[in-house]
């Protein structure tokens, strides 16, 4: 488990509960960490870089990585080299040339490379990809993509990697990429893109924009909007995404894109759906539904050969090129 903050501590407990997984090292710069995490998890080794790690440590199947942005595809590129399966953090890369290195190594060496993209379990997204690949919305005609979030001063802190161009790589990297990957997912690729970008509140905060205003075009038919923003004063307004098609509309909506607030479609009855997971919550700000159980799943039954990978690096590249070509246009 290299970098164990917020997320790559979720991933190492889950991993720790998993019956068919064991946590062999944690890995963090942060000395600081050493103490806590090994009162959490006794007997699990502690090291300070993933080269101590590879030099001195346990052997293992698997390397998470979960560090600042900047270093996902370089760390992960190390673990492949190294003979280790990836599971990798959003983005998989700040640059398309570097998600393509990813993703040749991993060929190379035979590995495999899955990315977290975990808002795909939540049951609003799967039913909405599963209508859209039964083909009951018909020919797509709209798509609306609104993502209003609050981060301020409690989340830009100084000194974090959070807010610099270099490390984080921008909103659409490190608050959205999930949403861009759901309109990829369920849509496929866009053109034709046209941006504005602003920086409303944020000048002393981050070094880019902190809201933006994308149009596009459908490749498999139809036009689109993703209107972001992390300007929303003191909480989180919304992700939500609206359809309209050939045979009907649908809205999925909520703060997170965790609820269907509205389907209305030819000749179909909506199901009842699951709950969905609550937001990780970090404190003062939330992030995207606590799906992450579904993604430790799926690598140990990936990597155990009883399943297939359903977030794979070509994938991740796919939302890093749309991001990069959507930054292009600043």
């Amino acid at each position: 488990m290299c970098g164990v903050g917020h997320i790559g501590r979720r991933h190492a407990s889950l991993v720790a509960r998993h019956p068919g997984a064991t946590l062999t090292a944690l890995i963090d710069t942060n000395e600081a960490l050493r103490s806590g995490l090994e009162a959490e998890f006794a007997g699990v080794p502690f090291f300070t870089s993933l080269d101590d790690y590879l030099a001195h440590g346990p052997q293992a199947d698997v390397l998470t990585v979960a560090t600042p942005n900047y270093l996902h595809a370089p760390q992960a590129i190390r673990g492949l080299r190294a003979g280790l399966h990836a599971v990798v953090e959003k983005p998989i890369a700040l640059r398309k040339a570097d998600a393509e290195d990813l993703v040749h190594t991993a060929l190379q060496t035979g590995r495999l490379v899955f990315g977290v993209m975990q808002n795909r379990y939540s049951p609003p997204a799967a039913w909405l990809k599963q209508v859209v690949d039964e083909g009951r919305l018909g020919q797509v005609y709209l798509v609306q993509l609104n993502c209003f979030w609050n981060r301020d001063a409690r989340y830009y802190r100084p000194g974090s990697w959070h807010g610099t161009r270099q490390q984080d790589g921008g909103t659409l990297f490190t608050q959205f990429s999930h949403f861009i990957d759901l309109l990829y997912w369920v849509f496929g690729d866009i053109h034709n893109i046209t941006a504005r970008f602003r920086d409303f509140n944020h000048q002393q905060l981050t070094e880019f924009e902190d809201s933006g205003l994308v149009t596009f075009d459908l490749v498999r038919g139809g036009s689109g909007t993703l209107q972001y923003s992390t300007a929303v004063w003191d909480r989180n307004l919304e992700s939500s995404l609206t359809v309209v098609a050939e045979h009907g509309s649908l809205r999925l909506g909520g703060q997170y894109m965790d609820k269907v607030e509205y389907c209305h479609l030819q000749d179909y009855v909506m199901p009842a759906l699951p709950p969905t997971n609550p937001a990780n919550n970090y404190g003062p700000y939330q992030g995207s539904a606590a799906n992450h159980v579904q993604v430790i799943e799926n690598v140990v039954d990936t990597v155990q050969r009883r399943g297939f990978a359903t977030t794979n690096a070509l994938e991740g590249l796919k939302v890093v090129d749309i991001i990069e070509r959507i930054y292009n246009l600043k």
